[in-house]
């Protein structure tokens, strides 16, 4: 039998590591995790610092509704509503407010998957009692998923909180038909869209109560970037953290408005998107995902790594480990620093009892080899091969 044949490389984006300040020396795998700001962004950001300097009462007098208008170009975007959307500076502050929002009994559950974010779950947790189903990683494809998710509901889930795109395993789990399941059955849904602006085509999914993206990731806007969505239902209960001068106008100013902070990043957020935008949306989603596959089918060729199921669309993939490998989170960040420090390779490494992954994306400013620099060194880093 012929051996297999190998991956064919995707080209460079034209121009693509010429619009970030990463360091050339190191393979930067691991968008997923921080993100990037192109420079772009950067400069739009630094423009504001320089206006907001320059006269501060002017600055935050007109704050509340430069803030707002910004949103609406990112609503435009992402296609849904400006007033069912906040800025808020990460995932986990969007969970908090969401749970924050839904009336809990003493005796409700909350009902989350072992793919989902530890801080986000912790969220969950503050507030009522968490059931954690199992998703096997292998699961076939978006209806074993579903299916797997409901099996789980007892008579005490009140609310599901699921992942978009889940983060370590890159692959859908809150898809259309489990939503609407989920709302038929009287269940509330929180999304965790950490992923999913400016990677998907469309990242805010229409049947989900509440919905949390970070725009920091691959909507190339400045860290600490991130939406709260809530249907309509719900925004009345929505409260900020702290009072603000804005809370007269409920949500989703209230929420927005956080006194004499730095503003710039989400004012600056816009330009993110319409970058991607001129760019050629297609193409860079298209490019991306390329990568992440050449990437995956790279690593799939070293002995006693597993391919993982994964959505198309998705600039993500991740793998299975061999057992003895990143069993714990200790021996995962251990192997991840092991690779950044011997390699210059940044990558995802997560823990799982058995076995851990691995996870690699794609983005711009990659390159073919960087990937086959990783697959021809990883078999020196695994422990249980």
């Amino acid at each position: 039998m012929p051996a297999p044949s190998a991956p064919s490389a995707p080209p460079a984006f034209p121009g693509g590591p010429g619009l970030f300040r990463l360091d050339p020396a190191v393979a930067h795998l691991n968008h997923g995790s921080y993100g990037a700001v192109p420079l772009p962004v950067l400069e739009a950001q630094e423009t504001l610092r320089t206006e907001a300097h320059a006269d501060p009462d002017a600055f935050f007098h007109g704050l509340p509704d430069r803030l707002a208008g910004a949103r609406a170009r990112i609503a435009a975007r992402l296609g849904t509503d400006p007033d069912g959307l906040a800025f808020v500076s990460n995932a986990t502050e969007g969970a908090n407010l969401a749970f924050e929002a839904i009336p809990l009994a003493d005796d409700d559950e909350v009902l989350a998957t072992d793919h989902g974010y530890g801080t986000v779950t912790a969220a969950a947790a503050r507030r009522a009692r968490v059931t954690t189903v199992a998703l096997d990683p292998r699961l076939p494809d978006e209806d074993a998923v579903r299916e797997t998710v409901l099996a789980a509901l007892t008579p005490r889930t009140k609310v599901a909180l699921l992942d978009h795109v889940s983060s370590p395993t890159a692959r859908l789990i809150a898809g259309p038909r489990l939503l609407a399941e989920l709302s038929a059955r009287g269940v509330t849904t929180v999304v965790d869209g950490a992923h999913t602006p400016g990677m998907l085509a469309a990242p805010v999914p229409a049947g989900a109560d509440f919905w949390f993206g970070n725009l920091h990731k691959w909507g190339y806007a400045p860290s600490g970037t991130a939406l709260l969505a809530v249907a309509p239902a719900h925004r009345d209960r929505v409260r900020s953290f702290s009072p603000s001068w804005q809370d007269h106008h409920g949500f989703p100013r209230s929420v927005e408005y956080r006194a004499t902070a730095d503003y710039t990043g989400w004012l600056a957020a816009p330009e993110g998107l319409d970058l991607i935008e001129r760019l050629g949306a297609d193409r860079v989603r298209a490019h991306n995902g390329a990568l992440a596959a050449y990437g995956a089918e790279l690593l799939a060729g070293v002995p006693g790594l597993t391919p993982l199921p994964h959505t198309p669309g998705v600039a993500m993939r991740s793998l299975l480990l061999p057992p003895g490998t990143a069993e714990t989170q200790d021996a995962a960040a251990a192997m991840r620093e092991e690779l950044a420090a011997k390699l210059r390779i940044r990558v995802l490494i997560w823990a799982r009892p058995g076995g851990g992954g691995i996870r690699v994306c794609g983005q711009l400013y990659n390159r073919a080899e960087e990937y086959e620099r990783l697959a021809a060194a990883l078999p020196g880093f695994l422990r249980g091969a």
